[in-house]
């Protein structure tokens, strides 16, 4: 199961890396200074986020498709990870967390996370068949209020 943690945060860092380097998949972007240490340009903090988005998510949506369709899971999965970005994209420049050029979030970025997703979806929902919901809803939960909030309040 290590591995497939590992690849997870490998694929988040390698494709965050190209996004900031290169203005490949989710557009034309670059970190802040609030996420700490950084490695060609991405904070070590994005791999474990796309870790952490990757499990809590397919471990809420294995519940809400009660393990009846792996792929059901896995868009499921997706789109709960795509909504988290959504509410973080608007706050994020105000927080110095990440700005896309001329602070507008462009549709590649949602097309990049969508793709993405799915990836480490799949490889999360392969390799666990063990599923935690009660933290992972809870989680969830207070990281969407919590982007939403600073959404409403700044």
């Amino acid at each position: 199961h290590i591995l497939s943690i590992l690849s997870i945060f490998l694929i988040g860092m390698i494709t965050e890396s190209l996004g900031v380097n290169y203005g490949l998949i989710f557009g034309d972007y670059e970190y802040g200074n609030n996420l700490g240490f950084k490695l060609f340009g991405v904070p070590y903090l994005i791999g474990v986020n796309w870790i952490i988005l990757t499990v809590i998510s397919a471990n809420i949506a294995s519940f809400l498709t009660k393990n009846r369709s792996v792929v059901l899971t896995i868009i499921i999965g997706t789109l709960l990870m795509l909504a988290m970005d959504f509410v973080m994209e608007p706050i994020a420049p105000k927080l110095d967390l990440w700005k896309f050029k001329n602070l507008v979030v462009p549709t590649s970025n949602y097309i990049g996370w969508l793709i993405i997703s799915i990836l480490t979806q799949t490889i999360y929902n392969i390799q666990f068949k063990e599923k935690e919901v009660k933290l992972s809803f809870n989680l969830y939960t207070a990281i969407f209020i919590f982007f939403v909030s600073l959404n409403l309040i700044l």
